[in-house]
């Protein structure tokens, strides 16, 4: 399944109270879809603060997400946590709102083997219907998938995506043994051209959300062979890639947003909002 090139993880809004802000989230999508063009959203991942949001939250972001996109853009929500019964479960109970695939994390915390992930994401798969887009993100879950594991996976029927973080090696071995229709994204900002290189089929993004249109056209300059002006976009960009991470995630991307006049609130604990001298330094990244 082609999810588009640039596909980005949206962030939740929240008030002033921290509660859900349900009358931003319309708005947030519409301007991810037309503003920033975005191919594909992901609703309630780790960037949407997936840890700190209820179950019925979830459910409602989720529900919410299909209805505003209204097919204009493909909706992937986030379903994994570090309990395989528990991912079920609610993978089930999505699987009936609509969305047109699932983003399941690698279970975090109690890191299992190998086997043990392969047979976590077997389960998930064989008990849904929908395809999956697998996600490895080493640095936040203390494991990592690695390539032959994920290609083991890849010969599931409904597996048929990845997200991977752990860089432009292991990238490249999965690329390397993908089996045809196996679409390969990087989850790394700053890695999106240089996985664009090796044949990725693009990014799961952050900084789309303020930089979309520009990662689009670095992606069109790539793809038309305009491989310079695809490289001097790059660096361009690079500040932005780089600095929406200097502190953790998603709280200088909310900043950001809140600087273009999208107001997505706070963030719930344990993250904290950026600190003024972390904001002006997110501000002069678009000086």
């Amino acid at each position: 399944m082609d999810f588009g090139r640039v596909v980005t993880a949206m962030v939740t809004p929240f008030d002033e109270r921290l509660q859900v802000n349900w009358s931003q989230v319309e708005p947030l999508i519409q301007y991810l879809i037309e503003e920033q063009q975005t191919d594909s959203l992901v609703i309630c991942g780790t960037t949407g603060e997936s840890p700190t949001l209820t179950e019925e939250e979830k459910l409602q972001l989720i529900e919410a997400a299909v209805r505003y996109a209204r097919g204009r853009c493909k909706i992937i929500a986030g379903t994994g946590s570090n309990d395989t019964a528990h991912t079920i479960h609610f993978s089930q109970k999505v699987e009936k709102l609509g969305v047109d695939a699932l983003l399941v994390v690698t279970p975090y915390y109690n890191r299992p083997s190998q086997e043990g992930l392969y047979q976590h994401y077997k389960a998930v798969a064989e008990a849904v219907s929908l395809p999956i887009m697998l996600y490895n993100v080493p640095g936040r879950t203390g494991v990592n998938l690695d390539a032959d594991t994920t290609l083991r996976l890849a010969a599931l029927p409904n597996i048929v995506a990845t997200k991977d973080c752990a860089g432009i090696d292991q990238l490249t071995r999965i690329l390397n043994g993908a089996p045809e229709g196996f679409v390969v994204y990087s989850g790394e900002d700053s890695h999106t051209l240089a996985a664009l290189a090796i044949g990725c089929h693009g990014i799961v993004s952050v900084a789309s959300h303020v930089i979309g249109k520009e990662m689009q056209s670095m992606i069109k300059y790539y793809l038309e062979g305009n491989i310079q002006q695809a490289g001097e976009l790059h660096r361009k960009l690079h500040p932005v890639f780089t600095g929406i991470f200097r502190v953790p995630s998603p709280a200088p991307i909310k900043h950001a947003l809140a600087l273009k006049g999208v107001h997505t609130g706070g963030v719930r604990l344990p993250l904290v909002p950026v600190s003024e001298q972390e904001g002006q330094f997110i501000q002069s990244l678009f000086e």
